[in-house]
């Protein structure tokens, strides 16, 4: 099955790419502090942007609910990258799925800076508010939606990005039905169910995941997918291929560990946005640790039972006091560069 283009439908028209002084030579992405949610920041080298998920709502809660923009803690820490980053608009917002911690934010997020089109997996189901809240969120998300471009993909389908193959890996609960090119052939040796039972079956394993390509570099980012979706990109064969930067699911959940998706995906380098008390299990140090060549960086140090954090310096915040972000800028000969917002340290990676 060809990818199908998702630029074609008139949903679909491409969106203007931000000014910008000169056309950039590397692709940017700003993994900025929500404290255990996701608002990833992609800037392509031809100005255009998409930011994944804005954090939580207000105060930052799951019970908090959208309020004064100017208050707003994580609509703020994205404006404030956004603004380092010379962003003026977001070209698309992708919401991985709708818990308050991924889209909460949004509705404030869009009194501060626009936001031209809406990528998600439309709505909810009836037994959303398993997590306490859910619907009242997607309806206030899906008010600020209306209106705008609003794009439902499929698995295998593209975003127009120029430059850039931004390939849809899962949404709704469907993963890719054919291996990207690239992925290994065979059956996957790791294949043996990990026997952690999944933290939330309503929203997390109807992420809507993403492939980015820049050239060589590849960088994957599945939102909170766990449970039988999480596993299907791995087993019983491998769906995508190696990457060199994996977002990991679930915050670094334990119900993420899974080793399989790790030898299947084969990551250089991967990166946790827990916060200190959310995510970032013993059990993902575990599989991190033993996953051969995974250097990992962590928005936050850890406070979780038996947590074996990285060093201090591949963590951005050593405590909630700072909201400090990671900052990844990828050439399309596969080599990238880390720098941590908080010491301003800068690591280097070859292409590979």
């Amino acid at each position: 099955m060809k990818p199908m283009i998702v630029a074609l439908a008139l949903a679909f028209a491409p969106v203007t790419a931000a000014p910008r002084a000169q056309t950039a030579q590397t692709l940017d992405i700003y993994f900025i502090d929500v404290e255990g949610g996701q608002a990833t920041l992609i800037v392509t080298p031809a100005g255009q942007t998409m930011l994944v998920d804005a954090g939580f709502p207000s105060t930052g809660s799951f019970s908090s609910r959208p309020g004064d923009p100017a208050k707003a803690r994580d609509p703020q820490r994205v404006l404030a990258v956004a603004r380092a980053a010379g962003v003026t608009r977001i070209n698309y917002l992708l919401a991985t799925h709708f818990h308050a911690d991924h889209i909460g934010g949004v509705p404030e997020l869009s009194q501060l800076i626009p936001i031209d089109a809406f990528i998600d997996h439309g709505g909810v189901t009836a037994d959303a508010d398993r997590v306490a809240g859910t619907i009242a969120i997607h309806q206030a998300y899906a008010a600020g939606r209306a209106g705008k471009r609003h794009i439902e993909p499929r698995p295998g389908d593209r975003i127009p990005l120029t430059g850039i193959e931004a390939t849809i890996v899962s949404s709704g609960g469907e993963t890719l039905s054919t291996p990207l090119t690239g992925a290994s052939r065979g059956a996957n040796a790791a294949c043996v169910p990990s026997g952690v039972a999944a933290s939330e079956m309503t929203e997390n394993p109807r992420s809507t995941g993403i492939l980015l390509q820049f050239g060589r570099f590849r960088f994957l980012d599945v939102g909170d997918l766990t449970d039988a979706p999480l596993f299907r990109l791995a087993c019983p064969s491998d769906q995508i291929g190696p990457v060199d930067v994996y977002l990991v699911s679930h915050h670094g959940g334990a119900d993420a560990a899974d080793p399989s998706l790790f030898a299947a995906i084969k990551p250089r380098v991967a990166i946790l946005n827990n916060s200190a008390t959310k995510g970032g299990a013993a059990a993902m140090f575990t599989t991190l640790r033993a996953a051969l060549g995974t250097d990992t960086w962590q928005l936050h140090r850890s406070e979780a039972k038996g947590a074996e954090n990285f060093g201090d310096d591949r963590i951005a915040n050593l405590s909630e006091a700072t909201a400090h972000w990671l900052k990844l800028s990828a050439r399309d000969d596969g080599s990238f560069t880390i720098t941590n917002a908080r010491t301003g340290m800068t690591t280097r990676y070859p292409g590979r």
